[in-house]
């Protein structure tokens, strides 16, 4: 059961836990198990999952407020959603890359790994160095959070120059060949959204999509297809004009 973890480290942790325990009432009075067969259906591991929507736990983020020492603890529950939640509370500033080793390892579903990446990992210095470390590693998780922090970073960061993404076109081309379903989708998505940040950037990652696009591997064509699709698109294109 979820509070027999709670009820061992609550004897030496003290007060710290009633914290942790309480986060995990609200929880599951907003989880809804019926949800899980739809998250299931989309490939999320549903397994120490409740139920509870990403805008719930936003809420229940800023209600927190950042809070590192609790983030620490919801993550060691293994519950999905605590986790989703450690990541949006953490304060990015107290992240060290031990800590970021440890927290990637344990992720097994692949919406966990982008709301992880997203809400903390990208909101670091350390994000550029995790991504060229990661994307070298054989793990499916591990593997996918460099891509879906290239993804995170081309679509947030305003203020990166465009050079640094070109120099990570040979790292999206080298690992282009991954058959895994959540690491090919993560490549993709890497590749479109640096695509969408500018002009120079969209010729630059249509030119890698294509040669992408000449591999041969049924990964390495669909995430070419799919991306010179969208890159090429009319509507990116208007918007990128404007």
């Amino acid at each position: 059961m979820i509070y027999k973890y709670f009820e061992s480290l609550e004897k030496t942790r003290g007060l710290r836990m009633a914290s942790v325990k309480e986060v995990l009432k609200k929880l599951k009075v907003k989880a809804r198990s019926n949800r899980l067969e739809g998250m299931a259906r989309y490939g999320m591991v549903t397994k120490q999952r409740l139920g509870v929507s990403v805008p719930e736990m936003r809420n229940m983020a800023k209600e927190l407020g950042k809070d590192h020492r609790l983030a620490i603890e919801l993550w060691k529950t293994g519950i999905h959603e605590a986790r989703i939640l450690a990541a949006m509370i953490d304060s990015p500033e107290k992240l060290t890359e031990k800590q970021m080793e440890d927290w990637v390892k344990d992720i097994n579903s692949w919406d966990v790994c982008d709301q992880v990446c997203m809400n903390l990992f990208e909101k670091t210095l350390l994000a550029w160095k995790k991504i060229l470390d990661w994307s070298e590693r054989e793990e499916e998780f591990v593997k996918r959070a460099a891509f879906a922090l290239i993804a995170c970073l081309a679509w947030h960061d305003k203020e990166v120059k465009d050079e640094k993404f070109i120099k990570l076109f040979p790292v999206i081309k080298r690992e282009a060949t991954d058959e895994r379903n959540f690491v090919k989708k993560a490549v993709n998505w890497a590749l479109r959204n640096i695509g969408k940040r500018n002009l120079n950037l969209n010729k630059a990652a249509i030119e890698v999509a294509k040669e992408i696009q000449q591999i041969d591997s049924k990964a390495a064509r669909w995430i070419a297809s799919d991306a010179i699709k969208e890159l090429e698109s009319e509507s990116v294109k208007r918007r990128l004009k404007k």
